[in-house]
C-alpha cells in the first residue's frame, strides 16, 4: 500500500498561496487553502466592469519591470499585457507642465550609487550625499517615489534595496494585464481546483498548534484542519495576530525588520474624459503629479475609459486615517478641482462610478505591501528558513528587486514549494 501524500495547508488564497498550491498539487502533495475572504486574490481586488467600464482594480494593477514568473502565467493563461504609454504631468500649485524625466544630477546619483558599499536610509544616504540647496529638487523627487510609489518611509528604507530603481531613473517597464490581474487569479484559482487543490473561503486562522509529528490549524468559526505542514502567505500585520507554535513564533520576531507600508487608492468613472478638454496636450496624459491631498493620478491612457485613479501612499497616508470611502472621494475631487482650476460641483456632475479603498482599514491586509530596510534581508533569510512544521512565503519575503509586488508574490510562493518539495 502507498503512503498518504503528505497534506499542505496554505493559509491565504492572493498571489502567493495560490502559486505555492498550484505547484505542490502539481507534484502530488494533498494541498487545502484556507482565506479569510469571500474570495481569492487578497490584495489582487477585482472590481466589477459593469461599474467602471472594464476591470478594474482596487489593489493591485501594474506589471513592474521584466516580471518573469507573472510573464509566463500569463502566456499559461493566454492573456496579454499592454504597456503602459503616454507623458507623465505635474502641478506646482500654480500651472500643469509636462516634467522633464531628464535630472542634471543623474550621473553623479548614479555614480555614487554604484560605489555605495554600507547600506544607508534613504534619507541619511541623502543628507550624506547631497546636502546641497541645488540638489533639492532631486532630493524631493526621491523621496515622493519611495514614499509614493514603495509606500516606504524615507528615514528607514534601504537605499541598496532601491538601489537598482533608481538606476534605471525609476522609469522601469510597466504594463496592465488585459483582463485585470483577476483574470490571473481566476486563472489559478481554477487550475488549483483542477489539480485536487480544496479552497475554503471565509475562514479566518487564529492559531496552529503542533501535535508531534502533525498540525492542527484552527479557524475562528471553529473549524480544525490536520495537516503536515502550514504555509502562511498572509500580509505581515496579520501574523501577529495568530498564536503560532514557539518555533515559528521566534521566528516572526524577525518580522519587524521588514517594513510595511499602506497605500490609498480612489478610482472615479466619469461620464467623459473631460481632463482631455483642458487643453491638447493633455489628451496623452498618464501620470498626474502634485501637492494635493492625493497627489497621484494616471488615467488609462491609451484606452478610452474615462476614469482618473488617485493613490496616496507612504507614512503620511495616516494623515487621512479618520476618513471613510465617501470622504477620500471627496478629497480626490477636491484634488482634481484644484489642479484643473473647477470647482467641486462641476467635477461631481460627470462623476457616474467610484470607490475609495484605505488598506490600512481592511482587516485582511491592514496596509499595501513590503519594503526593505537596511536588515531586511537578513531577516527575510531568518523567515524563509524551512526548519519546521510553519513555514512562511509572500511578497515581504522576496528577496529580488520587485519586492511589493505580485510578481514577488507570485515568485515567494513558487520558492516556497520547492523548498517542502526537496524536502
Amino acid at each position: 500500500m502507498s503512503e498518504r501524500p503528505e497534506h499542505i495547508v496554505i493559509v491565504g488564497a492572493g498571489a502567493a498561496g495560490l502559486m505555492a498550491a498550484r505547484e505542490l498539487a502539481q507534484a502530488g502533495r494533498k494541498v487545502t487553502v484556507l482565506e479569510a475572504r469571500g474570495r481569492c486574490g487578497g490584495r489582487i481586488h477585482p472590481l466589477p466592469a459593469s461599474e467602471f467600464g472594464y476591470p478594474a482594480g482596487g489593489g493591485a494593477e501594474f506589471v513592474h519591470g521584466e516580471a518573469p514568473v507573472t510573464r509566463g502565467l500569463l502566456r499559461e493563461a493566454g492573456l496579454s499585457l499592454q504597456e503602459i504609454e503616454g507623458e507623465q504631468w505635474s502641478f506646482d500649485g500654480t500651472a500643469l507642465s509636462r516634467e522633464q524625466r531628464d535630472d542634471p544630477h543623474k550621473a553623479e546619483l548614479q555614480a555614487v550609487l554604484r560605489d555605495l558599499k554600507d547600506d544607508l536610509s534613504v534619507a541619511e544616504f541623502l543628507r550624506r550625499h547631497f546636502a546641497g540647496d541645488h540638489y533639492a529638487p532631486m532630493r524631493q523627487r526621491i523621496e515622493r517615489m519611495v514614499e509614493g510609489y514603495d509606500a516606504a518611509d524615507p528615514e528607514r528604507a534601504s537605499t541598496l534595496a532601491l538601489r537598482e530603481e533608481w538606476m534605471d531613473g525609476g522609469h522601469a517597464l510597466q504594463a496592465r494585464i488585459e483582463g485585470g490581474y483577476g483574470a490571473l487569479i481566476d486563472f489559478l484559482a481554477s487550475d488549483c481546483r483542477r489539480l485536487g487543490v480544496t479552497i475554503h473561503l471565509g475562514c479566518v486562522v487564529s492559531a496552529i498548534e503542533e501535535n508531534g509529528a502533525t498540525v492542527a490549524v484552527h479557524c475562528t468559526g471553529g473549524d480544525v484542519h490536520g495537516c503536515d505542514r502550514v504555509v502562511l502567505t498572509v500580509p505581515l500585520p496579520l501574523l501577529r495576530e495568530m498564536a503560532l507554535p514557539a518555533s515559528a513564533h521566534a521566528k516572526l520576531a524577525a518580522a519587524d525588520d521588514i517594513g510595511f507600508g499602506n497605500v490609498i487608492k480612489i478610482l472615479l468613472r466619469f461620464a467623459r474624459p473631460w481632463w482631455r478638454e483642458r487643453g491638447g496636450d493633455l489628451a496623452g496624459m498618464t501620470f498626474l503629479l502634485s501637492d494635493q491631498m492625493i497627489p497621484v493620478w494616471w488615467t488609462q491612457y491609451p484606452s478610452e475609459h474615462a476614469v482618473l485613479t488617485g493613490w496616496f501612499g507612504g507614512p503620511r497616508t495616516a494623515e487621512l486615517e479618520s476618513l471613510d470611502p465617501q470622504a477620500l472621494i471627496e478629497a480626490g475631487l477636491g484634488s482634481l478641482a484644484a489642479v484643473f482650476k473647477l470647482s467641486r460641483e462641476d467635477i461631481a456632475r460627470e462623476l457616474v462610478a467610484a470607490t475609495a479603498t484605505n488598506w490600512a482599514h481592511d482587516p485582511f491586509a491592514r496596509g499595501a505591501y513590503s519594503w526593505a530596510m537596511p536588515q531586511t534581508r537578513a531577516a527575510q533569510a531568518i523567515l524563509a528558513r524551512a526548519d519546521g512544521a510553519v513555514l512562511f512565503s509572500g511578497e515581504a519575503l522576496y528577496r529580488g528587486a520587485d519586492m511589493g509586488t505580485v510578481e514577488a508574490a507570485l515568485a515567494s510562493g513558487l520558492e516556497t514549494a520547492g523548498i517542502i518539495l526537496r524536502s
